[in-house]
C-alpha cells in the first residue's frame, strides 16, 4: 500500500473516531446554552477532570490529526 491509498482510509477512521469521542462528551447545556445564554441556575463553570478531560483532549488531538491528514491528501494530489 502506498501513502496515497492509506491517507483516505486514515481520514475515514479519524472522522468516525471524532464522531464517537464528541458523542461521548457530557453535555450540560440546554437549548439556552446553545445560543450563548444559560438555562442552568448554577452558572459556575466546572473544570474537566478524570475521564472527561481525557475525552476532551482526545477530541482535540483527533481533530488536529484529521486536519493534518486532510492537508496531506490535498498536497499529494
Amino acid at each position: 500500500m502506498t501513502l496515497l491509498s492509506i491517507l483516505p482510509i486514515m481520514q475515514i477512521v479519524l472522522a468516525i473516531l471524532i464522531i464517537i469521542v464528541i458523542l461521548l462528551q457530557r453535555s450540560e447545556e440546554s437549548l439556552g446554552g446553545a445560543f450563548g445564554g444559560s438555562d442552568s441556575i448554577d452558572t459556575v463553570k466546572n473544570t474537566r477532570r478524570g475521564s472527561e478531560k481525557v475525552v476532551f483532549q482526545a477530541a482535540i488531538v483527533l481533530a488536529v490529526l484529521f486536519t493534518l491528514v486532510s492537508i496531506a491528501i490535498v498536497v499529494t494530489k
